[in-house]
Parts: structure tokens; sequence; C-alpha cells
């Protein structure tokens, strides 16, 4: 309100901020310890955090706080100020004339080179109850905090996200619906600028008529806008093409050290992880750096918009580089690794339901000791009763090295226990129920051949949480994976879990198939999952997962309508990526229903199941020229069924190399029928079926 009693706009905007403003109660009491004096209050506080994070709004709050307690207030921007010391100094000069001024620097990285000056020179002159609050993007040098002449006068103050109770309280005051709190706290991880851009997309999207509202149903995802802002304000102009390389490959792995941009982008991969430490968004890690989770998301959905076939490229290259490192990790760093091998496919629903990445290191993973027997035992029978505890001390007997224990630091308890069994025929048939399982499924699916074995995990049992997801259940799932990858004669695996359901979708999406039959023990259910390994090596495997992954997020975002209702718009590669998989996992109903085809135009528009369109197509090679050999090849892969394409060439009387050649045509032919039928839109039927109408 100004001198005439009328009500000015900027009374209007600072009383709508003070209202939007929530959390920060931490950093609002040291303020005002600094306010109250006394010999042992500091005088200046540094408030440090990136781009967008509410330094700016909370020094604002500060001086609401000096107002309400009759204090006069100096601020000073860096973006404005006087680059040079004697103008920098001049707009300081009025705190200097109060000794109850509180002075507010903000945006002060724009002025950084000027930070010796003002701490050696300039606030050492301020009266000794004059508050200074110093905000910029990096935190002061080392040098200053390892002063004892500041020791007690200097609070360094890191200005983080908001909390998620923090964040909903924010999506409430600015009308976002509840519904879509989800979506957007976990694209914004509490970053106050990108909640503010989500709720103001949202509030747009509500004014014209495109608002999702309420329904819970619908998914909210950040548009392009949204995107285009926060890479703007957090992460600006990197120097070169080089730099903006380095910044999303940090976005797309886990952890990144110097070794893996060295790895990735050359020599220059010293100089490019020094200036990654440097910017404010990126935290540091002993193990390496990582950016900001909002800074994360916004370079990955920025570059997978941008140039889908530059993402595809790096994910790739991630993915060879860290599978070689998981195959020849040490075993301190195996976990870790395997865990940063996984991240890569965070963004799988099934995948992002069941794992948390945790920080590394919250839990330890410990090889199993003669003295850890009474607790594991302990957790065992708790579980999983008397009987299933018996059949563990067997196992324990014959392979103590098959088991870990996990840990939570500092404590000493055991808190997890897991098993990964490495069998030879028919090692446990007679004592263990859940092996003679396994062992029946091997007989009657593909028999070992000399120098395999099976794999089993068993006996996964977390205290408190059992088997559901949690620190210790996802490293228990990174050591089976990490075992996968780096066994070399490894035949068939088998996953044990309760028989509850939870884990069933996420184990068949990982290619993992329900075994027929069930085993009681101790009056609980089981069930198997099992894979067989040889006919597509892990490498293939996961090169494969990759390319359904990348097609199903590519298809995702193309919604078109056909005739048949809502269709996936696939690029060819994406296509072909779904047919090859599809056809793996035809005479597997659970796994074939999770394919993106059951969305193309070949089932929706004829409302023909996919099993049939698939088939369909194979029984029509042999009316192409040539094609009869790679008929009889996909029958004896695809539909008949053999255990491993040794035993096809086998039944088929071929040297394996020609079964190769000519199953490689065959889902090469396959792919191109699916392909024309897509694209003109004509239904793939069996040969001499008549056309309806």
């Amino acid at each position: 309100m100004n001198a005439n009693g009328m009500t000015r706009l900027g009374d209007r905007l600072n009383e709508s901020r003070r209202g939007s403003f929530v959390g920060r109660d931490g950093e609002l009491r040291r303020f005002g310890r600094a306010l109250d004096g006394g010999p042992d209050a500091p005088r200046v506080l540094f408030l440090h955090g990136p781009g967008g994070v509410g330094k700016s709004a909370l020094l604002r709050r500060f001086a609401d706080e000096a107002v309400l307690r009759n204090r006069p207030v100096v601020r000073v921007d860096g973006r404005t100020a006087p680059a040079d010391v004697q103008g920098f100094g001049r707009a300081l000069r009025p705190a200097s004339q109060d000794p109850r001024a509180v002075l507010l620097i903000d945006t002060f990285e724009d002025r950084g080179h000027l930070e010796t000056w003002l701490f050696d020179e300039c606030l050492p002159c301020l009266p000794d109850g004059t508050v200074t609050v110093v905000a910029g993007r990096r935190a002061p040098a080392p040098v200053r905090l390892a002063d004892p002449a500041w020791a007690g006068l200097l609070d360094v103050l890191p200005v983080t996200a908001l909390d998620p109770a923090e964040s909903r309280l924010f999506l409430q005051r600015r009308g976002v619906p509840e519904a879509l709190h989800r979506d957007i706290l976990a694209f914004t991880g509490g970053h106050p600028l990108a909640l503010a851009l989500a709720a103001a997309a949202t509030a747009t999207a509500t004014a014209t008529g495109q608002s999702p509202g309420p329904d819970p149903t619908v998914d909210w995802s950040p548009g392009q806008d949204v995107i285009s802002a926060l890479l703007r304000h957090l992460v600006g102009d990197p120097p070169t093409r080089a730099h903006w390389a380095a910044l999303e490959v940090c976005a797309h792995a886990h952890i990144t050290s110097e070794q893996l941009l060295r790895a990735l982008l050359g020599e220059q991969g010293r100089e490019l992880f020094a200036w990654l430490r440097e910017q404010p968004y990126i935290e540091t890690t002993s193990a390496g750096v990582h950016p900001h989770d909002v800074v994360r998301e916004a370079l990955e959905t920025d570059l997978r918009w941008r140039d889908p076939d530059g993402f595809a490229d790096l994910h790739t290259q991630l993915r060879q580089y860290l599978l070689e490192r998981v195959r020849t990790a040490t075993p301190t760093r195996f976990l870790q690794t395997v865990g940063e091998l996984q991240f890569l496919y965070r963004t799988d629903g099934f995948m992002s339901d069941t794992h948390r990445w945790h920080p590394y290191g919250l839990v330890e993973d410990l090889p199993y000791r003669p003295g850890h027997e009474p607790a594991v035992m302990e957790l065992i029978r708790h579980r999983e009763g008397t009987d299933s505890a018996r059949t563990a001390a067997y196992w324990l007997a014959r392979q103590p090295e098959a088991f870990r224990v996990q840990r939570v630091p500092p404590g000493e308890d055991i808190a997890g226990a897991s098993a990964w069994l490495k069998l030879t025929a028919f090692d446990g048939e007679e004592r263990d129920p859940v092996a003679a399982v396994a062992w029946e499924h091997v007989r009657r699916h593909g028999p070992l051949r000399t120098g395999e074995h099976i794999s089993m995990a068993r006996f996964h049992v977390g205290r408190g949480t059992y088997q559901r997801p949690s620190p210790v259940m996802d490293l228990v799932l990174w050591r089976m994976f990490g075992e996968i990858v780096r066994d070399e004669r490894l035949a068939w695996t088998f996953i044990v879990m309760r028989d509850d359901g939870f884990w069933d979708q996420h184990l068949l999406h990982c290619d993992m198939r329900r075994v027929d039959t069930t085993v009681e023990i101790g009056g609980h259910r089981y069930r198997l999952f099992a894979h067989d390994w040889r006919p597509l090596p892990t490498a293939s495997w996961l090169a494969e997962k990759t390319d359904e992954m990348l097609g199903a997020a590519s298809g995702d975002s193309a919604l078109a309508d056909g005739p048949g209702g809502d269709t996936f718009v696939m690029t060819h590669a994406e296509f072909t990526a779904a047919v090859r998989s599809a056809l793996r996992t035809l005479r597997w109903p659970d796994e074939l229903a999770l394919s993106p085809l059951r969305n193309s135009r070949l089932v929706r528009a004829h409302a023909m199941p996919l099993e049939d369109v698939l088939r369909n197509a194979i029984l029509r090679l042999p009316l192409e020229r040539g094609g009869e050999k790679s008929h009889r090849a996909a029958l004896a892969a695809f539909v008949e069924g053999a255990s491993t394409q040794e035993a096809a060439a086998r039944r088929l009387g071929l040297p394996f190399s020609t079964y190769r050649r000519h199953l490689a045509d065959a889902v090469e032919r396959v792919t191109d029928i699916l392909w024309r039928h897509e694209i003109d839109g004509t239904p793939v039927r069996r040969p001499g079926a008549r056309t309806a109408g």
C-alpha cells in the first residue's frame, strides 16, 4: 500500500507469493537465530543450490521476516549489480549505515569473481549487528569454510528440493488435482520450479478444456514447453556439443565416472568430468556424479523427443559398456555395476514398480559365513516354516557359497538372506521338492548337455518385508541378474517365489515363464519361474529387451486412431523388434499378451488374436518363392516348440548353421508379410481362407 492508502499491484504479488510459499522451516529457523543476534549467532548465511530450487523465494521470505522485526532490508541482485569492485561496493553501501540492516545478495554466481573481495574486504567492514545472506548456485570456496576466523560467523545452507509432503502442499495450493500429484512428483522430484511449471501447465490445460481432471486413470507427463523451460533455466547453454553429450550420458547413466565418460566420449572425458563436477545441478557421490532428478528427467525426455535415434545409440553404448563391466567386476563392485546396468531400464513399468535404486551402501550384501547360520535359519523358519528351514539347512551344508546375507549398517543384525544354487543333474531331487519340480521341467523341455548346469534362486527372505520390494530385495534381484550374465555354461534358471501373484507379471516380462506345477512347503505354496538361456544368449536377449523398451516408449507417444480403436504407430525398426520378440513367445500366451503388437492395426482393426496373426503369417511362407525352407524352420522354432535350436536342426535333419540361416530368413519374411499388411490395413488370413463379404 502506498502513502495514499492505495493497494499496489506489487502488494498483491507479494501476498500471492507469501501464500504459495511452503517448507524451508529449517532455513527460517537459522535465519531467525541470526536476527536474534548474540555472540554465537552467525552473521553471514550463504545459500547455494541449483537454479529454480527456490533461493530467491527464500530470500523474499527472509525479507518479510526482517520487515516484521522492523529491520531495514538492502537488496542486491548479481544479475544487475556492477561487476567491478567499486560499483558492487557502492550497491552494498546502504547496509553499512545501519547496524540493524539485513543485506540480501541474490544470484551471486553472476558475480562469483568477487567472492574473495566480499569476504576479505567488504563484509568485515559492516557493523557487527548486520545480517548478510548471500545466495548463489555454487557453494563458497572451500578455503572460506576452512578459515577459522569465519567459524561460527558463516552458516552455509544448501537449498534442496521440497520433501514429498511439502511438494503435495505446493500442488494443492496451486489447485492441481490430487489424482495428478503422483506423476508430477515423480517427474519433478520436489524441485520448486518444475512443480510451478507443471502446475501452470495443468492450469492452462484446464482453461482450454484439455485437462485430464481428477480421473485417476489419466497419467500426467510434462509437455515439451515445460521441458524446454526447465533446461533453459537449470542447464543453460553448455559450452560445446561435447558438453551436451556429457550431460546426456550423465542423465541416462545411474552414476557417471570419469572412466565411463572416457569410454563413451574419448580422452576429452577427463575434462568433461571436471566440468560436470562444477555444475550446481550435479551431485557428487563416492562412486561418481549424477544430476538432480528433475534435470535427469528433463534431459532424458528432451533427447528422446529431439533425437530418438541418438537416444537409442546412447542406450546401446551404455548397455554394452556396463554389460562388460558386470562380467569383469570385482566382488566389491559387482552388485553396484549390476544395479547401474538395470537402471538403464528404469522407464520400463515392470522394472520401476519393483525397483527403487536406493543409495548404494544403504544395505550391505555379504557372503555367508558359518556364524550367520543361526540368524539365517531363524529368518527362514519365521517366514517359511520348519520344513523350508530344514531344506535350507540341507543346501547350506552342500553349497554354503551359494548363500548371501544382507545387513543394514551400522547394525550387525542380518536383515535378509537368499541363495543362488548351481545344480548339475540331478542334484537335490530326492531331498528338495522344489528341485524335483525343476528337474522334471528340464527333462520335458530341454535336457542338459555335457558341461551344462541349472541355477535355482531360493529362500528370498527379508526381515519385515519378506519378498516385497525393498533395499534388501533390490540386491537379491540384482544378484540373480548378474549371476545369469556371468555364467557361460548356464542352461536353465529357476526363480522360486511365494505363489501369491505379486511377481508374476514382472517375471513374465523378463521371460521367466511359470512352471505349471506348484510346490507346497510348510503350508505355503511356491511357484517356479523358468527360462532356457541356450536359444538366445543373455547379451542378445538384453538387446531385444532394449528394442522392446525403446519401441514401446516411442509407440506410447505416437497413438493414432485406427479403424478398430487406438493403435500403435511404430517405425519399421520398432515393428521388427516387436515381431522378433512376439515370435519367440508365440507358445507362451501370458508373455505374448505383453507384446506391443497387440495394439497394432493387424490385431485391432480385424479383431484377430495376435497368436492367429503370427501363425497365419508363418503359414503363408510357402506361398513365397523359396519360402518352403523358411516355413519348416519357423514351424520347428516357433510353432512346434523344439527345446533348443540345435534340437530343431536335428529334427529337420539340417546342419546347425544351415538351420540358423533358414530361421533368420523366416523371421525376415514373416516381418515383411506383417509389415505389408500393417501398412495397407488388410488382414493376415490363413492360406485358402475366404475373405468376408
